[in-house]
């Protein structure tokens, strides 16, 4: 298990790094929302998610729901394919916040 950190690169740019799962998902996580206040548009690479599951998938709607609340954009960009899939069950790969980026 690897533990789940939020890297700023940037204005707006973020890198999840570390497992996003049901272990390194805490209530910590669920509170630290706040790095999406950052910019108007953001951006989060999930290019070094080494391990996820249904609650990576979660935790991503809830950066959305807080997204559209605070009138900030979100999109995500290399995407691991496991949590990809997870996505495409739900039909939540066709919004824009689940383009398919890569670097």
């Amino acid at each position: 298990m690897s533990q789940l950190n939020i890297i700023k690169q940037g204005a707006g740019h973020f890198i999840v790094d570390g497992d996003l799962t049901f272990a390194t998902i805490d209530k910590q996580t669920l509170k630290s929302f706040s790095f999406l206040k950052a910019a108007k548009e953001i951006t989060i690479d999930l290019g070094r998610v080494s391990c996820t599951d249904s609650a990576g998938l979660a935790l991503m709607i809830e950066w959305v729901k807080y997204s559209r609340h605070n009138r900030t954009h979100i999109a995500f960009k290399n995407i691991p394919e496991q949590l990809l899939n997870l996505a495409k069950l739900s039909g939540l790969d066709q919004t824009s916040h689940f383009a398919i980026q890569t670097d």
